[in-house]
């Protein structure tokens, strides 16, 4: 078994990349109602922030900012993981060792973390989140993806309302 380690800072703000096992589903926006509903439970009792988030079909981008004293993210999502699950319908295809764990198979077991070492890496990361539609050709235009934080920044004054808002289809800034 690998031995993975986490990086973790107690009060820390991190960069988070959580996905769906079967990466062509769509459960996440289809039911986002219910993922909204999972985040405000768990953070009722294992406060964070949410500094940045987006919700794509299969996947989400988020930027957290843990209390002083705690760096437990890891319990944070297993409970939203767990909490959305709960749920959903059954009906997803399970692995053997899924089955003999009794899981479900909603969600890829890892996530991806990455520890907010400054600003500049922190206005990066909301910058790659918010841009993230547009990268997976889900909209042309940052301000047409509903399931961001993005129109919270346009509000607040922090980001352009056609920030990254291309009308011309040949202008191409895949990486």
């Amino acid at each position: 078994m690998t031995d993975y380690r986490r990086y973790r800072v107690k009060g820390g703000t991190y960069f988070f990349t959580v996905n769906l096992v079967e990466r062509k589903r769509k459960l996440l926006t289809e039911h986002v109602d219910l993922l909204r509903d999972a985040f405000r439970t768990v953070k009722k009792d294992h406060p964070f922030q949410i500094d940045a988030i987006v919700i794509l079909p299969d996947h989400l981008h988020t930027v957290w900012t843990l209390p002083e004293e705690d760096n437990d993210f890891s319990l944070r999502w297993r409970q939203i993981k767990s909490a959305f699950s709960r749920n959903i319908e059954t009906g997803e295809r399970i692995s053997k060792s899924r089955n003999q764990k009794q899981e479900r198979g909603i969600w890829q077991r890892r996530f991806w973390e990455h520890a907010i070492r400054d600003e500049r890496d922190f206005a990066n990361h909301l910058d790659y989140i918010h841009f993230n539609p547009v990268k997976h050709k889900l909209v042309k235009r940052v301000i047409e993806w509903p399931y961001s934080s993005f129109h919270r920044y346009v509000r607040l004054g922090m980001y352009l309302f056609d920030w990254f808002g291309f009308e011309d289809e040949s202008l191409d800034f895949e990486h």
